[in-house]
């Protein structure tokens, strides 16, 4: 999985947030552990879930 930054998760809707939290989490359980994909995959979930906790409810 490709690393999603702040600047790019900024730049989603919350609808493309939504779907790209699911592709990461996907990704996250599928990932061998202690894999470079696995640390991008989590660090996406969290800039993800950051970027959603930060916008208004309903936005």
């Amino acid at each position: 999985m490709k690393l999603v930054t702040r600047f790019e998760a900024a730049a989603k809707s919350t609808a493309e947030l939504h779907a790209l939290h699911t592709q990461a989490l996907q990704a996250f359980t599928r990932a061998a552990r202690g894999s470079d994909i696995r640390r991008d995959a989590l660090t996406s979930l969290e800039t993800i879930e950051a970027e959603l906790a930060a916008r208004p409810f309903g936005l």
